[in-house]
């Protein structure tokens, strides 16, 4: 698989459930019962909600068939085995990978010892 590093930085909040989405160039929103969580370029998350800073992405290169198996496990067991923790989006055309940036180095090394290309 080719992935690429995106250039900026995410973070990952929490909002009531109930709250709107944001207006922001780049979103991903996951609404339950619960709660609303949103991944967003990390300047446009707001102060004092719940939210961790400091994620970089690697988008996979799409489109990919949706009835492909073990794409995410390809990518997600040796980024395990090295300890990295990963927070991962799927859209209908490709996923991407989220590895706080200070492992950003050492995702890239394990993705490539795998087999990956990451550009």
């Amino acid at each position: 698989m080719t992935l690429t590093v995106l250039p900026h930085a995410f973070a990952i909040w929490k909002l009531p459930t109930a709250a709107p989405l944001p207006q922001v160039p780049f979103f991903a929103a996951i609404r339950t019962d619960d709660e609303l969580t949103l991944v967003t370029e990390e300047g446009f998350a707001p102060k004092g909600v719940p939210c961790e800073r400091g994620w970089r992405g690697l988008k996979l290169a799409g489109p990919m068939d949706l009835t492909l198996t073990g794409v995410l496990a390809s990518l997600s067991v040796p980024l395990a085995e090295a300890g990295i923790a990963i927070f991962v989006i799927s859209t209908f055309d490709t996923d991407y990978i989220l590895v706080k940036e200070a492992r950003l180095d050492d995702a890239i090394a394990t993705l490539a010892t795998a087999g990956h290309t990451v550009a």
